[in-house]
């Protein structure tokens, strides 16, 4: 498995209809895409819960590798070249993963965190599990996923949330305006 983000800051005067109207229109195409687990149309709108830009992101959790790279080489990345540039991507090796009961996300949460040098990585995952167990419990819950980015040595923690999204005590909130989850019945049997 592989988690992927990208965002695109966009100006403080962006019409962000035009963005819920992007993915509207995209978002379908990717209901029935083999090997993704899934993926959020999120959006952040400038001064709404904590946001100080306006910004259009996507959040996937490939389950296949192969998918993700056919992903990255096919039309469908150059829609996202064409239509903002080419972003930066994040990258991540999801290090726990676990299903609430919730059967929609409308919110997504990040919380990023940098690892010490003598971080007990057995430790870490014991914890996040215990911690992301603890998160699905909750009504509304979608999804609690940790995953580590290797090159900064970062965790990033995602609540997916059937919630509207408000301001997080830390990180950030988005919106989903498209959740596809052609995935999920792998990963409730994964997680």
């Amino acid at each position: 498995m592989l988690m992927k983000q990208y965002i695109h800051r966009l100006p403080a005067d962006y019409d962000m209809g035009r963005i819920v109207e992007r993915a509207t229109k995209l978002g379908p195409d990717w209901d029935d895409t083999p090997g993704l687990g899934f993926k959020a149309f999120i959006a952040q709108r400038r001064g709404e819960n904590g946001a100080l830009n306006n910004a259009y992101s996507s959040l996937y959790l490939w389950l296949d590798d192969e998918a993700a790279v056919d992903f990255i080489t096919g039309e469908r990345f150059r829609k996202v070249i064409d239509g903002f540039g080419r972003p930066a991507i994040e990258t991540w090796l999801p290090l726990d993963i676990h299903i609430g009961s919730s059967g929609i996300a409308r919110s997504v949460y990040r919380e990023d965190i940098l690892l010490d040098a003598d971080t007990d990585f057995s430790a870490l995952r014991r914890r996040e599990g215990e911690r992301n167990t603890a998160a699905v419990k909750q009504p509304g819950s979608f999804a609690a996923i940790t995953a580590i980015d290797l090159a900064s040595w970062r965790l990033s923690r995602f609540l997916l949330s059937a919630e509207a999204a408000r301001q997080p005590e830390r990180g950030a909130a988005y919106d989903v305006l498209h959740f596809a989850k052609p995935g999920m019945p792998a990963l409730v049997a994964a997680a």
